[in-house]
């Protein structure tokens, strides 16, 4: 039993791992042979780059959490972003503080190196809430009969594409798988998808059971599930429809064995209008939550539709940011945008009743939630119709993601 505040520090090569191993077995339940490698080998990699953290008691390890360095796109710009994941407390020390005290220097950490943006999937929402994180978008699953994939619907219009060259991929190819993908969502305006580092990237494909297309616009990641009955698409990203194409029908190439597909995919997929019949359903809904960690470096990282056009004061609140809070002038044009002191915005005196709002209701803003929405669930108040209006306008999105970490 933790009598007082726990130690938070970061983790160090001469830290015994043994006992981290140990919270995750409790935590998320039983691994060993290979998991337990991969586990260590991650491990001494987000020590060794300072992004793993432990709450001590003594010499007792209490809890730890860790975040990886990812881009993440919003409107076809991409930011750095910090993933947090692995984040355990001992059972026994659960609902003592432990879990917040270890966030709180999380996002403190990702400050100093200098994150704007992190993103976290909750196993529980209420400790990431005292930190600022809100929901912000999703990790979408469809299903579809494997039949379904068999023969697509011919384009309606003329494509004067020639199908593309796609080829066998593996680890050695992570740099150029990365570069496609990311060519591939920023022409697309995707909002929310992301792309571990390449060390990272490397690993997850060192998998034998994982097999890799990439074509000069696309990557597909598919392994077989349950046996032989199903197919687990990770990845089917296509910048163009004859590449769309190309990899769904690799994918039904396996119908005479798999009855289903199982795919993770962002709600605009063009798999539900290539089908015949309309059989791809949602089959999981995942949360995501968003943290806004440098308002600034956010806002002007972050791609805004062409036509958007705002200009609107902000006051905002962080308690763990201190440099977010304030009144600021957001401003969007041309694509871009830019959050500026508002002392410093010449002839610009501040509305009587600003748009007000704390960490939470920020983030799920960047994310694409309407106003109106904001101000229903409490995270938002004050500001006019003109410039909830405007602000709709330039943050509208359905932000997804694709990976789970």
């Amino acid at each position: 039993m933790t009598a007082q505040q726990p130690e938070i520090r970061g983790l160090t090569a001469a830290d015994d791992l043994e006992p981290l191993l140990d919270l995750g077995r409790r935590s998320f339940g039983a691994f060993g042979g290979a998991a337990r490698q991969r586990r260590l080998a991650d491990a001494r990699e987000s020590i060794a780059a300072g992004r793993h953290l432990g709450a001590f008691d003594g010499g007792r390890l209490l809890g730890a959490a860790k975040f990886f360095e990812m881009v993440q796109w919003w409107h076809g710009r991409s930011l750095p972003m910090a993933g947090v994941a692995n984040v355990v407390v001992a059972p026994e020390e659960r609902g003592r503080g432990v879990g917040k005290a270890m966030m709180t220097a999380l996002v403190a950490e990702m400050a100093a190196q200098g994150y704007p943006l992190s993103v976290l999937y909750p196993a529980t929402a209420t400790v990431y809430r005292r930190v600022g994180y809100e929901l912000a978008g999703a990790q979408y699953q469809v299903s579809v009969p494997a039949r379904s994939l068999r023969s697509l619907l011919p384009p309606d219009v003329p494509v004067d594409e020639a199908p593309p060259g796609l080829r066998r991929v593996g680890p050695e190819d992570a740099p150029e798988i990365d570069a496609v993908v990311a060519r591939v969502h920023e022409l697309g305006r995707a909002c929310g998808p992301v792309i571990f580092d390449t060390g990272v990237s490397r690993r997850q494909l060192d998998d034998e059971d994982l097999f890799c297309y990439l074509a000069p616009d696309g990557f597909l990641a598919y392994s077989w599930s349950g046996g032989h009955s199903e197919i687990r698409v990770y990845n089917a990203v296509a910048g163009s429809a004859a590449t769309a194409r190309a990899l769904w029908s690799v994918v039904a190439s396996h119908d005479s064995m798999a009855g289903t597909v199982r795919a993770f995919v962002g709600p605009a997929d063009p798999v539900s209008w290539l089908t015949r019949e309309p059989d791809v359903s949602l089959a999981r809904h995942y949360p995501w939550m968003l943290r806004v960690v440098d308002a600034e470096a956010a806002i002007a990282g972050r791609g805004f539709p062409a036509s958007a056009q705002a200009a609107v004061t902000l006051r905002l609140g962080d308690e763990l940011c201190a440099a977010n809070a304030g009144l600021w002038r957001l401003a969007v044009s041309g694509g871009k945008g830019a959050l500026l002191r508002h002392a410093a915005v010449p002839a610009s005196p501040p509305p009587a009743t600003p748009l007000t709002m704390g960490a939470r209701g920020f983030a799920a803003l960047y994310a694409g939630t309407p106003v109106a929405a904001l101000r229903l669930a409490g995270l938002a108040a004050g500001g006019d119709p003109a410039g909830d209006a405007a602000l709709d306008g330039a943050f509208a999105a359905t932000a997804f993601m694709l990976d789970y970490f």
